[in-house]
């Protein structure tokens, strides 16, 4: 089952709590100032304390994660235990300012703050250098008091070299801003309680399902995978470039957090369990999701580790030491650094098919027909030349359509070639899992190369996209060996840019 990384289980908890122990941070930072006429007199005391707690905790989850820095879920574990480390520093800080710095004996409503983590943060992930996002919650417009509260804080983060993402707003600030803006809406739609009035909180939550989530599915779906196309513009189309972008980049991390955010949005939904429940994944595609999200984590803690800052970029330099730190080990035909960048590639391809499959049932449940541009034809027609139309996309019954069929394999790619149609997620899954019908016999059939050769010389219809998708399916590579041996396989040097068969 995959879990979410802010939820977590008793033991992991217990063995978090040895990496930063906030009530004894709270109770050195009190006996610091304890006895002094003026706390604020005390601030390099105070600075060299939270210093030390928190180059403790670095060391001790730098420590575990060096201590099997193989393992699958050793990044994602990772990334738990740092945003733990940084929820209880804040804790204490936050305790410490309100007690000993700003004591307010009866605070009136309007000097409550309500701490909160959005973001990244808000999910629990924090890559060794990531930025920490931090929201001060407030009833209304900021008070004297709170805005007190709320520059130490921030001073006592900056001063430990840690970068922060903060903002200061009212509930109502915030519903305004996620109202006209994607980033913040979706960055609200993560939010952790972390410290301080929980009431408050939990009222701005009530209230921003009700007044952002409500209802608007549809355009929150469609303004997501808007995002993520312009994303893919700005690092590139191809999930197959040889120094990938494995955060940002078509088939990285932030395509499956895309995902979750969808998830989050239309079902609610924390876990893929929830997911499975609702129909959106198969219990292979949640396992693979989750083996998907365990290696890219991986990938970036050692990337992050490496550059010492919040790098995501996978470039030349750094990937032999990344094959190395891995153990991918030299082999007849492919080097280390191939092995792993093969893995890698492997990988977001994996994550482009969970995209697909995910969609397209999400659009079957949530999204209306006029939201989906889909060719005229698919809306018209419920069969052509053989195939069923479902969504505007060719499908098949179910799996053995193609044991019946063989050449269908083929000739799917080539019908939806002419007439510009996508193919169904469930049955492009199934063309996966019979390519391995296309042998010696099936590769000689002078039918299979006649499609094969009409796919690949259609003047008015050009064959990248057909090709692409069988290569996507793994038809290619059956029905040309030769092809199927360079599929994700990378040449190590400066000279090239994508991989072999892209």
């Amino acid at each position: 089952m995959f879990v979410p990384m802010n939820i977590q289980t008793r033991p992991e908890i217990e063995r978090q709590r040895e990496i930063l122990d906030r009530r004894a941070l709270t109770q050195a930072l009190k006996d610091a100032v304890a006895g002094s006429r003026d706390a604020h007199a005390d601030t390099a005391a105070v600075g060299a304390i939270l210093r030390e707690h928190l180059a403790l905790g670095r060391a001790e989850i730098t420590r575990r994660f060096e201590a099997d820095p193989r393992a699958a879920e050793s990044g994602r574990r990772l990334a738990r235990e740092t945003s733990f480390m940084i929820d209880q520093l804040i804790r204490a800080i936050y305790d410490f300012t309100t007690t000993q710095l700003y004591p307010l004996a009866n605070p009136s409503e309007a000097e409550k703050i309500a701490l909160v983590a959005v973001g990244g943060y808000g999910r629990a992930e924090l890559a060794p250098y990531s930025d920490i996002d931090l929201l001060f919650l407030l009833p209304y417009k900021l008070t004297a008091h709170c805005e007190q509260v709320v520059e130490y804080i921030l001073y006592r983060l900056w001063d430990l070299g840690l970068k922060v993402g903060q903002s200061a707003r009212s509930i109502d600030e915030c519903l305004t801003r996620a109202k006209g803006d994607l980033t913040i809406l979706t960055s609200l739609l993560e939010a952790r309680y972390l410290w301080g009035e929980q009431a408050l909180f939990d009222k701005f939550r009530k209230r921003f399902h009700k007044e952002c989530v409500a209802g608007q599915g549809e355009a929150f779906y469609q303004a997501k995978l808007n995002e993520r196309k312009v994303r893919h513009e700005k690092f590139g189309p191809s999930r197959y470039a040889l120094e990938p972008n494995i955060k940002e980049g078509k088939g990285g991390l932030r395509d499956l957090q895309t995902l979750r955010w969808i998830g989050r949005f239309l079902y609610n939904a924390e876990t893929t369990d929830k997911l499975v429940a609702e129909g959106v994944l198969t219990r292979d595609a949640a396992h693979r999701f989750d083996k998907a999200e365990a290696y890219l984590w991986l990938l970036r803690c050692h990337l992050h580790f490496l550059r010492e800052r919040g790098e995501d970029k996978l470039t030349f330099d750094i990937q032999l030491e990344i094959a190395r730190r891995l153990g991918y080990r030299d082999h007849a035909g492919n080097n280390a650094v191939e092995r792993l960048m093969k893995h890698y590639f492997l990988t977001a391809k994996s994550v482009g098919e969970l995209t697909r499959f995910f969609c397209t049932a999400v659009e079957a449940q949530h999204v209306k027909r006029s939201f989906i541009r889909l060719p005229s034809i698919g809306l018209r027609k419920r069969e052509l030349e053989g195939f069923g139309i479902d969504g505007g996309r060719l499908s098949v019954p179910n799996a053995k359509h193609f044991d019946k069929h063989p050449l269908d394999l083929l000739r799917i790619f080539r019908v939806a070639q002419k007439h510009d149609l996508d193919i169904q997620p469930m049955t492009f899954t199934w063309i996966a899992d019979k390519a391995k019908l296309i042998d010696k016999a099936y590769r000689e059939n002078p039918e299979a190369n006649a499609i094969f050769m009409k796919i690949l010389t259609s003047r008015s219809k050009g064959p990248e996209t057909a090709a692409r998708r069988m290569n996507e399916a793994g038809v290619f590579g059956r029905f040309v060996p030769d092809f199927g041996r360079v599929v994700a396989q990378m040449q190590f040097d400066m000279y090239h840019h994508f991989t072999v068969d892209e």
